[in-house]
C-alpha cells in the first residue's frame, strides 16, 4: 500500500452515546497493530508533522473535532509534500490508514480531543529519535493552518523547515 485509505466507520447512537469499532483483523489483511497510542489535546493544540518510514498507523478521533493534515514525505515519490486535510469526528467516525513516509499533524478543534492511533512496524517501536519532525508551517508543505499561534510541544517548536 502506497496511499492513504480512508474508511468510514458506522456507528450505533441512542441516549446513552456512540458506540462504533474501528477496525477487524480481517480489515487489513497484510497488517498487524502491535502497539496503540492515544493522546488528549486541549483546544488549539496542534501535534506534528511527525513521520518515520516504517510504520503503517490507523488515526481515528475517538472523542472531539480534529482537522488531521497528512503528506507524503518521501522525496522519490511523484506525490511528494501533497497535503491532504481530513476531519475526524467522533460523531462522524472514519480511520485513516497512513502507511510509511506519510507525515501526519493534527489540531485539536473543540474543547477537547482524544486521538488514537494505531501502530504496526517490525522490530523495534520507532519512537521519537527514529521518527521525522518538520515544522508545523513550513511554506515548502504548503498548508494554511486556521490558527496563527498553536500550543505546540517542545519537539515541535524545535522541528527544523525542509531543505
Amino acid at each position: 500500500m502506497k496511499n492513504p485509505i480512508i474508511k468510514k466507520i458506522s456507528n450505533f447512537k441512542d441516549i446513552r452515546g456512540f458506540y462504533w469499532s474501528t477496525w477487524k483483523k480481517n480489515d487489513f489483511k497484510d497488517i498487524i497493530f502491535n502497539h496503540d497510542k492515544f493522546s488528549i489535546s486541549k483546544k488549539n493544540v496542534l501535534r506534528g508533522f511527525h513521520c518515520d518510514f516504517k510504520s503503517f498507523k490507523m488515526l481515528t478521533c475517538v472523542y472531539g473535532r480534529i482537522l488531521l493534515v497528512i503528506f507524503d514525505a518521501n522525496k522519490k515519490s511523484a506525490s511528494f509534500l501533497k497535503c491532504k486535510k481530513i476531519i475526524l469526528d467522533h460523531k462522524k467516525p472514519k480511520a485513516v490508514l497512513l502507511p510509511p513516509n506519510f507525515a501526519s499533524a493534527h489540531l485539536c478543534l473543540t474543547k477537547h480531543c482524544v486521538f488514537h492511533y494505531k501502530w504496526s512496524y517490525k522490530g523495534s517501536y520507532p519512537d521519537v529519535k527514529k521518527q521525522t519532525s518538520f515544522k508545523w508551517n513550513d511554506p515548502k508543505i504548503k498548508f494554511k493552518w486556521p490558527i496563527k499561534n498553536p500550543i505546540l510541544s517542545t519537539r515541535d517548536k524545535r522541528a527544523k523547515n525542509l531543505i
